[in-house]
């Protein structure tokens, strides 16, 4: 079933709030402009700008399947503060309940969900795999959502062809980036950003607010 919207009414049992912990965890990474380089295949040497401190918020949509093999679909909004190499971010519903509280650096993660003991881990993959059995690739996304393709491994990018300075794909590391829409001047960067992978089988759609 494809996600149509961001904002259509989804049943969310108990397992669905671990999905939106997930989901949250895509939005760990900013929205500045980077000149994106024309279609290739190459090392990705493109680094996360060396802007310290990032602050956003905005909405997402996840579709997925949970542990027994069930397709599942979560969406809310988040809040996400960076300060260096640290993340915080906040998952809220709809209503603005909070569901969910991540914190991520390079020596640790830790997630916290409502009526529970936090769980912490090494990193952030380690966690979500073992507290949701799948891992999103949370440090590339630090990068795809600049835009840029992640320095760690071999990348193919697109540009837009009605606007050469702004990426139009990116297909890394077995995910397929679509970057659907930018802000409007004076405000930069991603606006609207779509992902999704094959196996196993994840569909994210992110909503920037500026």
């Amino acid at each position: 079933m494809r996600m149509s919207s961001l904002i259509r009414p989804v049943a969310a049992p108990r397992r669905a709030a671990l999905g939106l912990a997930a989901a949250a965890l895509v939005a760990l990474a900013g929205c500045a402009s980077v000149k994106p380089e024309g279609p290739s295949t190459s090392n990705a040497a493109t680094a996360v700008t060396a802007q310290t401190t990032r602050a956003y918020h905005g909405r997402f949509a996840v579709q997925y399947n949970d542990q027994n093999g069930q397709q599942r679909n979560a969406y809310g909004n988040f809040q996400w503060q960076e300060t260096g190499d640290t993340v915080s971010l906040q998952l809220r519903n709809p209503l603005g309940q909070t569901l969910a509280i991540i914190t991520s650096s390079p020596a640790s993660a830790t997630l916290e969900l409502p009526n529970r003991q936090p769980l912490t881990a090494d990193n952030v993959s380690t966690l979500m795999q073992n507290a949701l059995g799948f891992a999103l690739p949370v440090e590339g996304l630090r990068y795809w959502l600049q835009p840029s393709a992640a320095p760690t491994s071999r990348a193919k990018t697109v540009t837009d062809p009605q606007q050469e300075t702004r990426l139009k794909q990116i297909q890394q590391d077995g995910w397929t980036i679509d970057y659907i829409a930018y802000a409007d001047a004076p405000a930069t960067g991603v606006k609207r950003v779509n992902l999704s992978r094959d196996t196993p089988p994840l569909d994210i759609k992110l909503v920037l607010d500026q």
